[in-house]
């Protein structure tokens, strides 16, 4: 029998992972958001960081950094001319080595002329190209010096060059010459607006289709990868000394034994840069290793450092309209492994749900936002933690009497003087007929039966909430948005008929909707306009004057503001009376309302204390202190406990 191994799963995502968990991330991104950063911020913050199973983008950019500066620390780019120099001298030596036993004037005219060679490798290269070797072991390492240049250049120029030419004899190098003159002209025509390219390009990839592995379909196609070829080896020459440079420069006129393919290749550098001018052919990289580094080699690890830059950018996400769709896998999974390209799909895949799932969306002002389901989402989040606190029965909500204006439940009772619910007609039908005894039917009142219901009160709500910057210094700023998400799902869920307002209080007051509130950033701003959130607050109970009034004020900080009747506010600290004065006065007017104030006070200011007691007397109503993370509970518990009492 066959063995069977099992091992992870690593082409492309895994089909047995779990889906993502948009629950947490939207928990992830709420937090955030309440924290006071942009909702394009927050996804920022939990991409970079990653989720649970899936490391982020930070990870990821600091393998590809770790990657980048292990080529630069562990190489170095001389390995061509050190393999020269190497082979140079073994044939040197394996000459004199010849000449040296020989008694003749022609074996001391040779070692004369080995011993006037110039200094330089490329002029002694050169310089050796017509020398008559007399050991054939020097003649050897002489020949291997040109067709390791030939070799070094094409496998700059097109990958894998090196290997595929191992042993090459005189036909190899023929072919390449003729391949280099065909690819120079086609490009050339190419570049001279050539209308019969394509037909060209056809027949030069079906006679030297086997010197390009990648297939490219078409010109174009052929140009890019031979360009970011080039590019990369002009970036390693770049990064080259000015000796190096000059030496190779001059080597490479020796290709194949001085064949011509050296000025091919430069012929061919010049129509790639025409082409695309877009590409690096500026850029250097500094290597300070000990590994050297061939021509290929060095081009290889030019064209790595490339992509590491190119990922580094996509994962950055910093340009306009940046996306995880963007991230180049395959180019990942090259340089990371297939494991990076996992997570970066997962990433993807987790950006794209919250943008398909209609939680994330754009504004009018092109900002990204949170969209009213993802809104629900977290207030459903901050609500079951509440409700987790409080731990209240459900069903204890409502006030339950027959009466007007509510919704059937079910049951009928005989009508009596006053009643105004609405006639239950088969059940008064029923009882006529049954009265008749068969005879001529006739209604009569004791016939009548009305259907009863349950009246629901409705409450009208003004949650108050301070939003000075002592709310965000003293980490109150979180549990406050939490707070109020949570009442406003409440009412959006089980209460719909309650009319809920939403009011911030800094240096003056406005009204905002959840959303704002839950985006809301935290600015310096110094300021208490209670006077200007009562204010709102009356004006909201106004609207309602048939719904039960409910106003619950947050805060941490006496009243330092108020508003004047230009519109303007005055603020002074310590308090001045009459900041204090119109405060109470609006007090006093949303009592006449029939609305008791709840203050929710935060911290232990003992002047903050001894106003809120004032008020809670003036209005009937209390004080509660909470500490931060019980403000949620206590503020929804005396939402129930207010809207359960009879108007």
């Amino acid at each position: 029998m066959s063995g069977y191994r099992y091992g992870r799963y690593v082409d492309g995502p895994d089909p047995l992972a779990p889906p993502t968990d948009l629950r947490a991330a939207m928990d992830e991104l709420g937090r955030e958001v309440m924290e006071g950063s942009s909702p394009a911020a927050a996804l920022r913050e939990l991409l970079r960081r990653g989720t649970e199973g899936t490391r982020g983008l930070d990870d990821l950019m600091g393998r590809l950094w770790k990657k980048r500066s292990d080529i630069q620390r562990r190489h170095r780019l001389d390995g061509t001319l050190q393999e020269v120099q190497r082979l140079l001298s073994e044939a040197l030596s394996a000459e004199r080595r010849t000449l040296f036993p020989e008694p003749t004037d022609d074996a001391r005219f040779r070692e004369a002329q080995l011993d006037a060679l110039p200094p330089g490798t490329a002029a002694a290269v050169r310089d050796l190209a017509d020398y008559d070797w007399r050991s054939s072991e020097a003649r050897e390492s002489y020949e291997k010096i040109q067709n390791l240049l030939g070799r070094e250049l094409m496998d700059q120029r097109f990958q894998g060059m090196k290997e595929a030419m191992a042993n090459v004899d005189q036909g190899d190098v023929q072919r390449v010459q003729e391949m280099l003159a065909d690819l120079n002209e086609l490009l050339a025509g190419h570049a001279a607006g050539d209308e019969d390219t394509p037909r060209r390009f056809d027949e030069f990839m079906a006679k030297h289709g086997e010197f390009f592995p990648e297939n490219p379909r078409d010109v174009d196609e052929l140009i890019d990868a031979l360009a970011a070829r080039s590019a990369a080896a002009q970036r390693m020459m770049n990064s080259m000394s000015d000796e190096q440079r000059a030496e190779l420069a001059a080597l490479s006129q020796q290709a194949f034994g001085n064949s011509g393919v050296g000025q091919q290749l430069s012929t061919l550098d010049s129509l790639l840069q025409g082409l695309r001018p877009g590409e690096d052919w500026n850029g250097s990289a500094r290597f300070r290793g000990n590994n050297p580094l061939g021509l290929g080699e060095g081009a290889q690890a030019m064209s790595d450092l490339a992509d590491l830059d190119a990922l580094a950018e996509q994962l950055g996400q910093s340009y306009p309209g940046a996306r995880l769709e963007d991230i180049d896998v395959e180019s990942l999974v090259r340089q990371l492994g297939a494991e990076a390209g996992v997570d970066a799909r997962r990433l993807a895949e987790l950006e794209r749900q919250l943008r398909d799932q209609n939680l994330l969306e754009r504004g009018p002002d092109g900002d990204l936002r949170l969209t009213p389901k993802a809104l629900r989402r977290l207030g459903e989040t901050a609500l079951r933690g509440v409700v987790d606190s409080v731990r209240t029965p459900r069903g204890d909500r409502d006030n339950n009497r027959a009466g007007a204006a509510g919704e059937p439940i079910g049951s009928t009772r005989p009508w009596q003087f006053g009643d105004s619910e609405p006639w239950n007609v088969p059940r008064t039908v029923t009882n006529a007929v049954l009265r008749s005894g068969g005879g001529p039917v006739s209604l009569d009142v004791v016939d009548v039966e009305i259907t009863e219901t349950e009246q629901r009160s409705r409450a009208a709500i003004a949650l108050c909430v301070d939003t000075s910057w002592s709310m965000v210094q003293d980490g109150r700023w979180v549990p406050m948005k939490r707070t109020a998400l949570a009442l406003h799902h409440l009412v959006r869920t089980r209460f719909r008929t309650d009319a809920l307002e939403l009011i911030t209080f800094g240096r003056h007051a406005e009204t905002v909707d959840i959303g704002e509130l839950t985006s809301l950033e935290g600015v310096w701003e110094q300021g208490t306009n209670l006077h200007h959130a009562l204010l709102l607050a009356g004006r909201h109970l106004r609207r309602h004057p048939d719904a039960q009034p409910v106003v619950l004020v947050v805060t941490d900080g006496e009243p330092t503001a108020h508003l004047e009747p230009t519109g303007e506010a005055e603020f002074n600290y310590p308090p001045l009376p009459r900041t204090l004065g119109k405060t109470l006065v609006e007090v006093d007017n949303i009592a006449k309302l029939g609305a008791s104030i709840t203050v929710f006070k935060l911290g232990d200011d003992p002047r903050l204390a001894a106003f809120v007691d004032t008020v809670a007397r003036r209005s009937g109503g209390r004080v509660v202190a909470p500490d931060e993370d019980g403000l949620g509970a206590a503020v929804v518990s005396d939402y129930l406990r207010a809207r359960k009492r009879r108007r």
